[in-house]
């Protein structure tokens, strides 16, 4: 079968599979292995192994596996009850406090279990029945604490941006870096909108009472492990002392230890974090290792020279092609999850993107934000879903509420786009030390 039909008919195929059900692991994988068994003979089973074992052997994957179990250790301890309330203190003269302090206190998580899902249920579950009590709109605060998940990947430690720089063969500990300015101007920024919104209509959500200055200040004492954390992460990280694999280490075992003497962890919520972890890592790799062969029998029958070519014949400004990208990910965001979107079109895109001469650090972040957009958008977004399942909203309502968070969010993105020293300069001059 000629390789330029096979790839066609892989991507028709897998799509009929994903909406006939089918889990994303085996649409990809099964259609991988026929249509490239069918192009390119046994050998192309061969080569799909081969690929899935080096992809494995860079040792550049292992911090993912560290920082999912430092996640599910986060989880099981009061940490997000302490953030929030934290957030709480410091915002709640104000209109609109509670969903603010929802948002710092995702920040705040963010950059402890760094994904999206795992920050919107650990503050989100301790913010509900105060916003209840106090009469928030509940279309206005759960709107604002899904669009506040984005922080989860932008903010380090990142399981999206782990994969993204293994991928894109790219420093992985450059990349951490480079989501710590953009991460705390965005908190800032979607934290302002629910002050502004209330500020004009009170009703949305009231102020939550004053706060003294000495209860303000006592309530940072609850902040300390994710300063402790993160100090252990990023502060190796950016002073050479240690890899983002032994940072990763160095994170598990200081929040094991913060668990089990602050917080009282014991061995039954160990074990059940540990058990946690390795279900998520499993199905992670399981998608890494189908989208791997997807993304094998798709470079082999040329369809990323292909759209290289195509893309940079085109006498289009190179700002122009970034922006055609990010429509493009918004779109598959709403439909993929992450980890699929990044090992299927990664591998397509780094190349055109360094030919076009941008920066691939730059790129990741711009990446993550874009990605994160589209994952709580219509009409698949996997965020949109899972707030919708866990807090029990309808679609509708969640997106109305949704909308000005979107907007800022859309903004923060030309941010990025137009100002990439927000991302780079971290790194810059992590590279002088």
């Amino acid at each position: 079968m000629d390789p330029g039909l096979a790839a066609g008919l892989c991507i028709v195929s897998m799509v009929i599979f994903l909406v006939l059900g089918v889990p994303i692991a085996f649409a990809l994988g099964f259609s991988a292995t026929v249509f490239g068994t069918l192009a390119f003979g046994p050998m192309a089973l061969y080569k799909m192994g081969l690929a899935t074992f080096s992809l494995f052997y860079n040792y550049s994957w292992t911090p993912l596996p560290l920082f999912v179990l430092m996640a599910c250790v986060i989880t099981e301890t009061a940490i997000g009850k302490d953030l929030y309330k934290a957030a709480r203190n410091w915002v709640s003269g104000l209109p609109g406090a509670l969903v603010s302090a929802s948002i710092l206190g995702e920040a705040l998580m963010a950059s402890t279990v760094g994904v999206s899902g795992a920050a919107i249920v650990a503050v989100g579950k301790v913010a509900e029945p105060e916003l209840d009590r106090y009469g928030y709109d509940r279309k206005l605060a759960l709107g604002g604490m899904m669009c506040g998940g984005v922080l989860g990947p932008l903010i380090p430690p990142s399981t999206p941006l782990i994969i993204y720089g293994v991928i894109a063969n790219v420093s992985v500990g450059h990349l951490l870096i480079a989501g710590i300015i953009p991460g705390a101007l965005l908190a800032l920024m979607l934290a302002a909108v629910p002050i502004l919104i209330c500020w004009r209509n009170p009703k949305l959500g009231p102020a939550a009472g004053s706060v003294n200055w000495v209860t303000r200040l006592g309530s940072l004492k609850n902040v300390w492990p994710v300063i402790a954390v993160l100090t252990a992460i990023i502060g190796s990280i950016f002073f050479g002392i240690a890899t983002p694999t032994e940072a990763a280490g160095i994170g598990c075992v200081v929040i094991i230890i913060i668990a089990v003497t602050v917080f009282r962890l014991r061995w039954k919520g160990l074990y059940r974090a540990m058990v946690e972890a390795a279900v998520i890592n499993a199905m992670m790799l399981v998608i890494i290792v189908a989208a791997s062969f997807f993304s094998y029998m798709l470079a082999s029958a040329g369809v990323g020279d292909f759209l290289s070519n195509l893309v940079l014949s085109l006498n289009v400004p190179p700002k122009a092609i970034v922006i055609a990208i990010m429509v493009l990910y918004l779109i598959l965001g709403s439909l993929f999850d992450s980890i699929t979107i990044t090992m299927l079109t990664i591998p397509i895109f780094a190349p055109l993107l360094t030919a076009l001469g941008f920066d691939l650090v730059w790129f990741g972040i711009l990446y993550v934000v874009n990605l994160e957009i589209g994952l709580i958008t219509p009409p698949m977004g996997v965020n949109l879903f899972f707030v919708r399942n866990v807090f029990n909203i309808k679609t509708g309502d969640l997106l109305k509420g949704a909308a000005p968070f979107l907007i800022t969010l859309t903004i923060f993105l030309f941010i990025l786009l137009f100002v990439p020293g927000l991302s780079l300069w971290l790194p810059e001059m992590m590279a002088k030390l």
